[in-house]
């Protein structure tokens, strides 16, 4: 029974029609609608975090421009917060509640948010408009390929979880170096990296839901991590396109 279950977890697609499974699609819904709206409350957060006086608590801001010039002390603690979290989560959450994986989702994307201000004082409001439709446009097809796709991506889907790791400390050495052209490899890289997560994390969703069966609270527990899973390889990806299309004031 044991083999049989974990064959049904992996892939799913090989033993039932899953577009027409009114309950996948409901759990399909219920994550992107969870998404959406820490999308909505993370550009509410950049607006509020971009004007005084809370942008001068966490930024540096060129008085002729007013464009991004550094970060305060503060500024640094909210940018680095959130991936604290996440890994502070990844030890101390081994077996997390219904009401425990909604705070955990609502505190990054919150902390997220509050960290957007930067782009809005460094790129134009045209740029970030035009980065977001081109990345949402992206997403959306991504997500339709992880969903409907027959192939297992579960050895690919390791695989881009490491690189993340990898391209987290190439940006990090970068912040010493300073190199364009190394910034723009690593976001280059980025965009691949994401858009196979997005791809990824999407087939997983679709594997998490038969695997969990009818349980409700496993199924809130799993709205919430893979709407954070997506929030986050969205941002990023829009973070990588950015670089690339935004035009800096």
């Amino acid at each position: 029974m044991s083999e049989f279950n974990e064959a049904q977890y992996r892939n799913p697609a090989a033993s039932m029609d899953m577009s027409v499974d009114q309950g996948l699609r409901s759990f399909m819904l219920g994550v992107y609608n969870k998404m959406a709206l820490g999308l909505l409350w993370s550009a509410v957060l950049a607006y509020v975090t971009s004007v005084p006086p809370i942008a001068n608590m966490l930024y540096v801001i060129d008085p002729n421009s007013g464009a991004l010039a550094g970060y305060t002390g503060l500024g640094w603690v909210v940018a680095f917060a959130p991936l604290v979290v996440i890994l502070g989560s990844s030890f101390m959450m081994k077996n997390p509640s219904k009401t425990g994986a909604n705070l955990l989702y609502w505190g990054i994307v919150t902390l997220i948010g509050a960290g957007l201000g930067a782009w809005v004082l460094l790129y134009t409001s045209s740029s970030l408009a035009l980065t977001f439709l081109v990345t949402a446009s992206a997403f959306g097809a991504l997500s339709l390929f992880g969903y409907t796709t027959k192939k297992d991506m579960t050895g690919f889907g390791s695989f881009l979880i490491m690189a993340v790791w990898g391209l987290i400390a190439g940006f990090l050495v970068n912040m010493f170096l300073k190199s364009g052209p190394m910034d723009l490899i690593l976001s280059g890289a980025g965009v691949l990296i994401f858009s196979g997560l997005i791809a990824f994390e999407t087939q997983k969703l679709k594997y998490t839901y038969y695997a969990i069966g009818g349980d409700e609270t496993q199924l809130s527990v799993a709205t919430s991590y893979g709407a954070l899973n997506l929030y986050i390889s969205f941002i990023n990806l829009f973070q990588m396109l950015l670089r690339f299309l935004g035009d800096r004031r």
